[in-house]
């Protein structure tokens, strides 16, 4: 897998079903501590809404995901927004569905349809960007190489995270899978340096 689907753009979008507004939220998410904030934030702009119904997927595998209801009857909330999320085939996204009350129950089929729709017309206002797989490395090498080392990272489109510029230097960066084999030799063919593959726990 060297590639994966995913969006870049936050998105909003409404369905209405007798008299209940179901507002959906959709944003690009990488890491579980960030949903939590985003959550809060929606939840303070829509104060008096009932509910704040949600699913996210993260991860390459796509084992790293969550659903809840929010109090609507079990199954019939998050299971459809993540339903939409994969029907794209998309990974580190987030959808929140924020329902204001309209007074009629909808029912379980109701309410899978809202929630569903609500989540399938957000991600249709957000383009679908394919993102190359990144695998982090540290490389630690002498300050006075420094342009070669850049000149390489820029020509194989690696993504710099960190770096520490001193006598003996070190940058943290991402690199793309397709590319891996081609920057760790360019790297490794330069004096001095060391080339580290850093393991995620």
């Amino acid at each position: 897998m060297d590639y994966f689907f995913s969006i870049e753009k936050e998105g909003v979008n409404e369905f209405k079903d007798r008299g209940s507004r179901f507002i959906a939220n959709a944003f690009p998410l990488e890491k579980v501590e960030d949903f939590k904030s985003k959550l809060q934030i929606i939840k303070k702009e829509h104060p008096k809404a009932v509910h704040h119904c949600f699913a996210y997927r993260i991860g390459l595998t796509g084992d790293m995901y969550r659903v809840s209801d929010d109090g609507e009857p079990s199954g019939s909330a998050g299971k459809p927004i993540l339903g939409q999320i994969d029907s794209k085939k998309i990974i580190n996204v987030a959808i929140i569905v924020t329902r204001y009350f309209g007074g009629t129950l909808l029912g379980v089929p109701g309410l899978i349809n809202a929630y569903k729709t609500a989540s399938s017309l957000v991600l249709q206002t957000i383009p679908i960007v394919q993102k190359p797989v990144m695998i982090a490395y540290h490389i630690e090498f002498d300050y006075t190489i420094i342009n070669e080392i850049m000149q390489v990272l820029k020509q194989c489109q690696c993504e710099v995270v960190d770096r520490e510029i001193n006598l003996f230097s070190g940058i943290k960066c991402n690199v793309p899978k397709i590319k891996e084999n081609e920057t760790i030799f360019r790297l490794n063919q330069l004096k001095g340096v060391s080339v580290k593959k850093i393991l995620l726990s």
